[in-house]
């Protein structure tokens, strides 16, 4: 997969398409187009193009219609064709939903208003690939590919591209390759059918195995190896989280880009990547809130969601969701600059809900107020009275922000005053780490202490000095 964009030099172009559905409203298929874009950008392609067909559903072989494919193949230089197809035109408003078999030879009988010029001929100039914001089968791919000439790839194959350029650490990466075979192990060209077949072997089918069915058995091995090695390394993380069990924990969780590593930065003070890219964060970093106070809080940023987020994607990165599942506070984080935050939450707070995170407490943080106008924040502040608005880049807003994750886990703190006798110093040095120390005086009895901390600690001191 973009074997061509990985080889070759200059500047890479690509089109996005996409099929607008009944019940799809404009407002959503341009959000989602736009967004698309955004991840294409991060794969370093420029988009020159956008082209969208309203179909009561995508065309069996070609998602497009054939005026439609031949528009977008006018900006690759492709031919718009796909040889051993025909159309044949059943729909009543000339729509051609045709199933596979019904098409036989080449394209024909194409209404003229269906046809269009070459869009980039003027430019002189073709882009060098086509984007389909949807998933597609193998047959669709392969289809496309030849009306188009160039390298073909959906939103999956985009997103997994991005996960596997992010991806540092070991567990990452072997996520990914497990979310990348999984997705290419039904896509494998089926012109390996047929081809040289592979003499028989230790563990191999014996003499007859296709080359397809080859690849395929290697694939399913390798996901195979790679999840017994995941199984590893989600056991030495349970054994982290359980050692971290008596921390207070806040997760940083919302959509990709949103700000959280920026936030994450800012309260840690810790070196986390900071990129204005979709996915920059793929790994989960957990550090203590600073400046240290009482109770120690651990912050931990997650990697951030998307519409249409694949499936096998949420599974293979479900270790790191589990840092979420964690959490004692989630801090649902959105960029409220961007006018499509509401759905982005909601797609936040979907994922979170299938994983089991809809019953730990949340608190909403909207970020980049920066970016917004004085009556664009306050319009926002009436809508979401709730929530807290920052900015990351304010370091006034982080240090309240700061004091309100304080103030939520030391709501059960209670003052209290206590003389500890001087022959039991250990029992203060101990009180010192369990609770908020006020005020220290020394007299001839021992060292009296004003603290705050909890109702549990106060019972376990009642025990040591009675």
């Amino acid at each position: 997969m973009m074997e061509q964009f990985n080889n070759d030099e200059g500047k890479k172009t690509a089109v996005l398409f996409s099929v607008q559905t009944h019940g799809v409203s404009d407002e959503e298929n341009d959000s989602s187009l736009l967004e698309l874009g955004r991840l294409v950008k991060t794969m370093g392609l420029e988009v020159v193009a956008t082209l969208t067909q309203r179909r009561p559903k995508p065309h069996t072989a070609t998602l497009l219609g054939a005026g439609k494919l031949k528009e977008l193949a006018g900006y690759t230089g492709g031919t718009g064709v796909v040889e051993g197809f025909s159309r044949k035109s059943d729909d009543k408003n000339g729509e051609d939903d045709l199933d596979e078999e019904d098409l036989l030879g080449s394209y024909d009988g194409l209404d003229e208003e269906d046809l269009s010029d070459d869009p980039m001929a003027e430019q002189g100039e073709q882009a060098n690939f086509v984007i389909y914001d949807g998933e597609m089968s193998t047959k669709q791919l392969q289809n496309l590919e030849q009306a188009t000439g160039v390298e073909v790839l959906d939103r999956t194959g985009v997103i997994l591209e991005i996960f596997s350029r992010h991806a540092k650490s070991r567990e990452a990466l072997i996520q990914v390759e497990i979310a990348k075979l999984v997705y290419l192990a039904p896509r494998i060209r089926a012109s390996g059918i047929g081809g040289d077949r592979e003499g028989g072997s230790l563990g191999a089918k014996g003499a007859g195995e296709t080359s397809h069915e080859l690849g395929k058995r290697r694939i399913r091995d390798r996901i195979s190896e790679l999840r017994s090695r995941l199984v590893d390394i989600h056991k030495e993380q349970s054994r982290r989280r359980s050692r971290r069990k008596e921390n207070f924990q806040v997760s940083l969780v919302g959509y990709t880009n949103a700000g959280k590593s920026s936030l994450m930065r800012k309260l840690t003070g810790s070196d986390v990547l900071v990129e204005d890219k979709l996915f920059a964060t793929l790994d989960t970093r957990v550090k203590s809130l600073q400046p240290e106070a009482f109770p120690p809080v651990l912050v931990s940023d997650t990697v951030g969601f998307i519409k249409k987020l694949p499936h096998d994607l949420v599974a293979s990165f479900q270790s790191t969701l589990d840092e979420a599942l964690a959490a004692s506070l989630l801090l649902f984080t959105v960029d409220a600059s961007d006018p499509a935050f509401r759905s982005q939450l909601a797609v936040t707070q979907s994922v979170l809900s299938e994983i089991g995170g809809e019953k730990i407490p949340s608190r909403l943080i909207l970020n980049k107020i920066d970016k917004l106008t004085a009556d664009a924040l306050e319009a926002l502040q009436g809508e979401f009275p709730d929530a807290l608005f920052v900015s990351a880049h304010n370091s006034e807003d982080v240090a309240a922000l700061r004091d309100k994750i304080l103030a939520y886990f030391q709501i059960n703190m209670t003052e209290e005053t206590r003389v500890i006798p001087y022959d039991k110093g250990q029992v203060l040095g101990q009180l010192r780490t369990k609770a908020s120390i006020l005020n220290e005086s020394y007299d001839e009895t021992g060292t009296e202490v004003t603290f705050k901390t909890f109702p549990e600690t106060l019972a376990w001191l009642k025990k040591m000095l009675d």
